[in-house]
């Protein structure tokens, strides 16, 4: 999906066995710039530039252990995968809705482009 160009956000939903609350939601929002294609000449942009603007969002998530509360109970996580309507859903997957986080405080993390995929992130989680 990635590669086709098909995936607008991918969602990582954190939450309680016990009594199945949202607890964290990561959001990874993904613009694909669908007028390059395998037979357009490429654009310019040094791969070690990508691969810090990469390495500056996983530092920061990292970081957010020292903001986000501390998960006490048992969890699970889901993924939540937005794609192009016109695509098929896999035959083991299943339709969801969103999964918000209820009272929750949003962090907005950096972003990243390696100018086919811009990525912005975020992380919304429970205030206590």
């Amino acid at each position: 999906w990635l590669l086709a160009k098909s995936i607008q956000r991918l969602v990582i939903v954190i939450s309680s066995l016990d009594n199945q609350e949202v607890i964290e939601r990561w959001q990874f929002n993904v613009v694909c710039d669908k007028t390059s294609d395998d037979n357009s000449k490429p654009k310019e942009k040094p791969l070690s530039q990508i691969q810090n603007e990469i390495k500056d969002v996983i530092r920061q998530i990292v970081a957010t252990v020292t903001f986000l509360p501390l998960i006490e109970s048992t969890c699970a996580f889901d993924l939540l995968i937005y794609t192009d309507k016109d695509l098929e859903t896999p035959e083991n997957w299943e339709e969801s809705g969103p999964r918000f986080v209820v009272n929750s405080q949003e962090v907005r993390l950096k972003s990243f482009n390696t100018l086919i995929h811009k990525v912005d992130a975020a992380v919304s989680y429970k205030l206590n």
